[in-house]
């Protein structure tokens, strides 16, 4: 006998301002809890003392999720100048210090080689798996590790204001990887007197910004309430950087069972990754070939 699914079967995206001091997991599973949802994700990991923009998937919208994190993510932080540290952020116990301070003009230029297609080292206190274990437990047990550096595509990086000569605000558009923590770390190394992030924020990443985001307070108040739902937006917010098609009856017939469908859409090239809809529903995601989307993932709703 098939086990029952503990929870609604609610499905859609419900995005949070999440507050500093508190993990993405333990907002997901917050979330998850005030909407009794059998399911929950989350697309791009802040870290605990980030705050901005997670956006969290509910039920079937959790299929959406690789399209989101693929997205450009924008983020607002702060650098401090004149100190490393363990973290890479304020968190961190200071590992070295330097009396140097760079002027606008120097980290205007540094700023440069930190745009376009970048090479990045993940800090030391990140997710990055080394022989299977996370990169953080081995940093907190005192391990120095080697870790590889990965590409990180920087669409924007720009200086928004100097509030001193310890501090700089940053503003970066990047894509899906990138750790604002190393920006600042290679930004101070790079003007020869070391940095770390004071304070980070995620200001909106793909179709989801902090004008459209609940607190956790507002979410709290109304969890397991009928009144909570007001809070959770469509499935289809995770497909807008897709090309979207209209499904005949049949088709969307066809891809609910995984087959190939016919769709009506034209300028549409061959092997594009589409969406499709049916009266008003999401149906699948899939390529697009001769007038059929070939489904790779499929909504149940």
């Amino acid at each position: 006998m098939a086990r029952t699914k503990k929870g609604r079967p609610v499905s859609g995206w419900v995005i949070v301002d999440k507050p500093a001091g508190i993990g993405s997991t333990t907002v997901v599973n917050k979330v998850k809890w005030a909407f009794q949802a059998q399911k929950a994700g989350h697309a791009g990991t802040l870290d605990p003392d980030a705050t901005g923009v997670l956006a969290v998937a509910l039920g079937e919208a959790t299929k959406t999720v690789p399209y989101v994190t693929d997205a450009l993510k924008c983020y607002a932080f702060r650098v401090t100048f004149g100190a490393s540290t363990t973290t890479d952020d304020a968190a961190g116990t200071v590992i070295e210090s330097r009396s140097e301070r760079p002027t606008d003009e120097q980290i205007a230029m540094a700023l440069q080689a930190f745009r376009g297609q970048i090479q990045q080292v993940p800090p030391q206190f990140s997710a990055v798996k080394v022989d299977g274990e996370r990169a953080y437990d081995l940093a907190r047990e005192g391990e120095v590790m080697d870790l590889a550096p990965r590409a990180l595509w920087v669409e924007r990086l720009e200086m928004i204001a100097r509030p001193d000569l310890d501090h700089v605000d940053l503003e970066m558009v990047c894509g899906k990887g990138g750790y604002v923590r190393s920006i600042a770390r290679d930004l101070g190394q790079a003007l020869g007197c070391l940095g770390h992030v004071a304070w980070l924020r995620r200001e909106w990443s793909g179709p989801f910004s902090t004008e459209d985001a609940v607190t956790m307070e507002e979410i709290e108040a109304l969890a397991r309430t009928e009144e909570i739902d007001r809070f959770l937006g469509p499935l289809d917010l995770g497909l807008q950087d897709l090309p979207h098609v209209m499904a005949t009856a049949e088709g969307a017939a066809r891809m609910r069972n995984g087959n190939p469908g016919m769709v009506l859409t034209s300028g549409i090239d061959w092997g594009t990754t589409v969406w499709a809809s049916f009266d008003g529903k999401p149906v699948a995601v899939g390529q697009y070939q001769a007038g059929e989307l070939h489904p790779t993932r499929v909504f149940n709703l």
